[in-house]
């Protein structure tokens, strides 16, 4: 397990907390319809951190080509119809471009800097020129409305139970799902970052903000940063 992640609960627990069995009882969400209506249908997209293909396969029911990158082969064992990398994010080198790097479940906010450097610059290694990069943020208030909880429509229960500062800047998140049946419970680390943050962050990795698709700021669509002259 990663230094400063923990994760408990039936069947496999990937190297940062994850429980595969249940992520793979997870619904899609709304992450599919917002990616469709930001992005050219059929597009090629690489999909960071994919895990069990949640997003994976909605996507490729509404015909996109989907290239799914995850660092745990328990969880890309249930990816289904995609072509499967196993890699850390940060050390991807495909030597190819995607239509659509994807990078959503709130990756940009690990606790690492270094490794969220890594994976912003893995992202725009990897975009097409024309091409663009999906990126999921944290809510304004996801450190400090704490502990919450909140009924997914799916019938289970999520806690955040605490984010406890572990220094520079970094929260240490204690989560836990429920299920009539199972309990989840997953510790991570994550960064808070501002909106001025994050684009610092992008512009780092030569990337800049071409617009926020959500009303609340946590799905952005960047591109590449225009060259001086």
């Amino acid at each position: 397990m990663r230094e400063g992640y923990e994760g408990t609960g039936p069947g496999a627990i990937t190297p940062d907390g994850c429980a595969v069995e249940f992520y793979a009882r997870l619904a899609p969400g709304a992450e599919p319809d917002i990616i469709e209506a930001a992005v050219p249908a059929g597009s090629r997209i690489l999909e960071l951190g994919s895990g069990v293909g949640r997003v994976t396969h909605p996507l490729l029911e509404r015909g996109f080509t989907v290239t799914a990158v995850d660092e745990s082969a328990e969880m890309l064992a249930r990816v289904r119809g995609a072509r499967t990398i196993r890699s850390t994010i940060e050390g991807l080198d495909l030597g190819e471009t995607f239509d659509v790097v994807l990078l959503a479940s709130f990756l940009v906010h690990t606790g690492d800097a270094e490794v969220r450097r890594g994976m912003l610059r893995s992202c725009a290694a990897h975009v097409a020129d024309g091409g663009c990069v999906l990126i999921q943020r944290e809510g304004a208030d996801y450190h400090t409305k704490v502990p919450r909880e909140r009924v997914d429509p799916g019938g289970y229960t999520v806690r955040i139970l605490s984010a406890e500062p572990v220094g520079d800047g970094v929260n240490s998140v204690h989560a836990e799902y429920e299920f009539a049946d199972a309990t989840w419970t997953q510790t991570f680390l994550a960064r808070p970052l501002t909106r001025d943050q994050f684009e610092e962050a992008l512009a780092e990795a030569g990337l800049e903000v071409a617009e926020y698709l959500t009303e609340d700021g946590t799905w952005v669509r960047a591109v590449p940063a225009a060259q001086p002259g």
